[in-house]
């Protein structure tokens, strides 16, 4: 039934119209949960109503589907933001912090230090022989005893501290507030944690590591604890291993003074600074000179002659060893031909020329080795590289391509300081050398200890059985040399024999064919 027109003929307004549009507004305003009164005369009006009620109620479902979904990504961004903050700050294989978190967990500590006694102290902590580890192991082997090492370095800190892995075999500690005696008490804990045996890929392994401490002064950076710190290790590990250190200011100085060496030593080749000397080998049984090993030395313009044990290593960590190398190798090979113009050729006189891990790394040394006997007219047959045994055994797919090819060249190869590594001596029959060098560490005690003396001659002869022939150095003396002969070795040096001498005794020693050893006359 609908409603009957009024005087004016028109019809009554209908509320339910007005209830329609406040229930379009507030669906507008965003309340998907109004609902418009549907009247129970169920007409068009009505209808109306109610489609507009299901429309507000799909749209109800559609916002709340949607804010649900935004909510979920929201958590997953949060929590993928979260996961790329601890991967920023922390070591995926150990799962310690890194430089990064250190340098943050260093700086609050000093914020929050209020100047007493107990300060911020840091620890840096560097694993030593760690490279002849992954070396002889490989790198899993490698990885288990860095998460070890991690491990016993959480086990040994105090409450509250940081551990942060910095990269390689490199770790630290930071103690918030440490006087500097507890300090130190720290390290003392750590070495003797890693000092506990490890067993790695069945074998057993004692970490040990060489500690540098620094306590925080007033006035002091983030980056002043940390420089320190790591000089206090620096200078540890010099002293090692396995040794802790305090900070000291004069440690800084001298690490200022080795990083102005390493640059200058960058020019010593330019400055024609380098100077060459050589040690006898001789022939045990006829006392005479077999070839000589080609030492490097530093005439420093003001620190005077500097031996190689002290800017080798500095060589190495700047680079400028590759270039010392080769000029080292010219200009022994240029030595070799003055010797040959004045005296009477000898086929089995070798110029015996150290090569670095480095140098055998790079791509041209087959290349450069090629054209240094081109240029100066030697037989590939003359020259002996002498290389360490830990670059031997630690050889990849570069060095052991180099290795092949200078032996194909005709180039001898000689493993130098054999028996110091921790290498198995199986390795002997599948490297590319022609001969070995014993360390003078084994033949130290054949005089006095009839053990070592068996030990020596069993190394000689698997030596002898893998078709090499074996050089011993360091011989002092008249007794060991003895010794050698009776197990029937036939090369050697050392200082019983000679000291280093110089072109001019060398070119003398060839001319005359003088036997040795001349120790007491020749001039180091």
């Amino acid at each position: 039934m609908t409603d009957a027109p009024t005087e004016s003929g028109q019809l009554p307004e209908d509320p339910r119209l007005d209830r329609i549009v406040e229930g379009i507004v507030s669906i507008a305003a965003g309340n998907l949960t109004s609902k418009i009164p549907v009247s129970p005369a169920r007409d068009q009006i009505d209808a109306v109503s109610t489609g507009i009620n299901l429309l507000a109620s799909e749209l109800d479902d559609i916002y709340q589907d949607m804010e649900q979904r935004v909510e979920t990504r929201t958590l997953e961004l949060r929590e993928a933001h979260r996961q790329m903050q601890r991967m920023a700050l922390s070591d995926p294989l150990t799962g310690l912090g890194n430089r990064i978190a250190l340098m943050q967990h260093v700086q609050q500590s000093l914020m929050n230090w209020d100047g007493g006694p107990s300060a911020p102290g840091v620890l840096m902590i560097d694993l030593d022989g760690f490279k002849e580890i992954n070396d002889s192991f490989g790198h899993h082997a490698g990885d288990v005893v860095l998460q070890e090492v991690a491990a016993r370095l959480l086990a040994s800190v105090p409450e509250g501290s940081s551990v942060a892995r910095l990269g390689g075999d490199e770790f630290a500690v930071l103690v918030p507030a440490v006087g500097r005696l507890s300090a130190r008490g720290v390290a003392e804990r750590i070495q003797n944690a890693l000092g506990i045996r490890t067993k790695v890929e069945e074998l057993d392994v004692w970490p040990r590591a060489s500690i540098g401490v620094h306590v925080a002064e007033t006035g002091q950076t983030a980056d002043d604890l940390l420089l320190c710190a790591d000089t206090a290790m620096y200078v540890a590990k010099e002293e090692g291993p396995g040794l802790v250190r305090s900070f000291e200011p004069v440690m800084l100085y001298a690490r200022q003074l080795r990083r102005e060496m390493a640059s200058e030593l960058r020019s010593a080749v330019e400055r024609d600074e380098l100077r060459l000397v050589y040690q006898p080998v001789v022939d045990l049984v006829t006392g005479h000179m077999q070839g000589v090993e080609v030492l490097v030395r530093w005439q420093h313009p003001a620190q005077g002659l500097v031996m190689p044990d002290m800017f080798i290593p500095l060589a190495e960590e700047s680079g400028a060893i590759l270039q010392i190398g080769r000029w080292v190798l010219r200009k022994a090979l240029e030595q070799l031909a003055e010797w040959r113009r004045h005296a009477e050729h000898r086929e089995d006189f070798h110029v015996r020329v150290n090569v670095s891990a480095a140098e055998l790394q790079a791509m041209d040394l087959v290349d450069y080795v090629r054209s240094v006997l081109r240029d100066t007219g030697a037989s590939p047959q003359e020259l002996v590289l002498e290389i360490t045994e830990s670059a031997f055994v630690g050889s990849g797919d570069v060095e052991t391509y180099s290795m092949r090819s200078l032996k194909a060249l005709g180039v001898r190869l000689e493993i130098d300081d054999f028996g110091t590594g921790y290498s198995s001596i199986s390795y002997l029959r599948r490297l590319p050398v022609h001969t070995v060098k014993v360390d003078r560490t084994l033949i130290a005690d054949i005089c006095g200890d009839e053990g070592q003396l068996k030990f020596v001659d069993a190394v000689h002869q698997l030596i002898r059985a893998a078709g090499m022939e074996a050089v011993f150095e360091g011989i002092e003396t008249e007794q060991q040399a003895g010794k050698l002969r009776e197990m029937g070795c036939c090369s050697g040096q050392g200082y019983y024999f000679s000291r280093p001498i110089n072109e001019e005794q060398v070119g003398t020693l060839l001319a005359s064919g003088s036997r040795l050893p001349l120790a007491t006359e020749l001039v180091a």
